[in-house]
């Protein structure tokens, strides 16, 4: 007999998100890979290099880059308009332990179609197993929430 419980645990060590955008997939992955459009809904400098190990890095406090950031983050894989996936850093209260990690924790970004534009699919994944990882999962889990759903202003 399987035992659901570990099932269920492992499915809830991943942060899921989904959002509707009105734009293409193309537009929409734009919003992930371009420094200018980044900066307009997630992040006050972005650094990112739209290539196979390029760098992925997110400054929401530019003046202190190794705090609040996802500093010496890379692209593990990207298909324009598809996809996009990259190595994630935590903020500051969650430093001490996430950042490192090996491997750190990883965002894999899907783009659809749909009829009315675009859905974008975000899991964040690697997440271990211990009071302060379940905290830092939730505390990203709402940012991811409010990231997406100022994202989602951008087309309104």
């Amino acid at each position: 007999m399987i035992d659901q419980s570990k099932e269920v645990l492992a499915v809830d060590q991943i942060i899921y998100q989904s959002v509707s955008l009105s734009c293409s997939t193309k537009q929409a992955f734009e919003m992930f890979s371009k420094n200018e459009l980044l900066e307009s809904w997630l992040t006050g400098v972005a650094e990112v290099e739209p290539i196979v190990g390029g760098r992925y890095e997110l400054f929401w406090e530019p003046d202190d880059r190794e705090n609040n950031s996802t500093i010496g983050c890379r692209i593990t894989a990207i298909e324009p308009g598809q996809l996009l996936s990259f190595e994630w850093r935590s903020p500051k209260q969650f430093k001490h332990f996430a950042n490192s990690a090996d491997p750190l924790t990883h965002v894999v970004i899907s783009f659809y179609p749909n009829e009315s534009g675009s859905t974008v699919h975000l899991v964040h994944s690697g997440w271990r197993r211990s009071k302060e990882w379940e905290e830092a999962r939730l505390w990203q889990d709402k940012a991811w929430q409010m990231a997406f759903k100022a994202l989602s202003q951008q087309f309104q």
